[in-house]
């Protein structure tokens, strides 16, 4: 009877998802990732991943982005149409257009080969630690008034909506975070370090042009609404970026 409680009180380990259609890239993650005491479950196709990702709740899923059949992007997009699992692209290309089509069909983090298999470990365990503090409300605890409001710009955290202008901006969850993270402390330079560490929760590995491109995504999408308020997002050269709380009035 004992042995049996505390078999129940043992945490479940993680089930991941690796989809790469090198059987060689697949075996390497697998070894590492079951050494670091996850489950792992395989596809070599966009098709079988899809199938198996609809059917099974997987913790996460580590998705390759040029596969035969269906590539990546075609998985993320439809399996978003149902699920939220987070996703890590695999890419053997580094360029900023892939980038941004993995973040914009819902990707949590993308990850480029050639890449160390320790850091895959520690990324995936910075990714599954931040979904499981968020809770959608990226891991903080609710104020009495959840809302951030600035002149042009503001964020209702409980319903995780933004305005510009007072028109809805419509952002993906890692760029409402990112804007979140700015606007919690307005004026206040981040360095793009400290944005991973923060945002993306990574204490160890990090491509900061992650930060670089989401922070251009986020300015795009609020231009869209209110190039003034876009303009609240400042580089500051040599430092990192801040969230400008009074920004010049965009001229007629």
């Amino acid at each position: 009877m004992t042995d049996e409680i505390m078999q129940e009180n043992v945490e479940q380990p993680k089930k991941l998802l690796v989809v790469d259609d090198e059987n060689r890239i697949r075996r390497l993650l697998k070894m590492y990732l079951e050494k670091a005491h996850y489950e792992i479950d395989e596809a070599e196709n966009g098709k079988k991943a899809l199938k198996l990702a609809l059917e099974n709740d997987y913790d996460l899923i580590l998705l390759d982005l040029m596969m035969p059949e269906m590539d990546g992007i075609e998985v993320a997009e439809e399996l978003r149409k149902e699920k939220e699992t987070p996703i890590m692209m695999l890419t053997a290309k580094g360029e900023e257009l892939n980038r941004i089509q993995g973040f914009e069909v819902g990707a949590d983090d993308y990850i480029v080969k050639p890449f160390s298999p320790r850091e895959i470990v520690l990324r995936v365990s910075a990714i599954l630690k931040r979904s499981q503090t968020s809770g959608g409300n990226s891991g903080k605890a609710a104020s009495v008034s959840d809302t951030l409001t600035l002149p042009h710009l503001e964020i209702d955290n409980d319903s995780r909506r933004v305005t510009a202008d007072g028109k809805i901006v419509n952002l993906t969850p890692k760029e409402y975070d990112l804007l979140h993270y700015l606007m919690s402390s307005p004026d206040q330079i981040f360095g793009r370090e400290q944005l991973l560490r923060e945002v993306w929760k990574y204490e160890f590995f990090g491509d900061l042009r992650t930060v670089d491109t989401h922070v251009k995504r986020l300015r795009e999408k609020l231009k869209k609404e209110s190039k003034t308020a876009a303009k609240m997002i400042e580089t500051v050269w040599g430092l990192g970026y801040k969230l400008n709380s009074y920004p010049h009035e965009e001229e007629e």
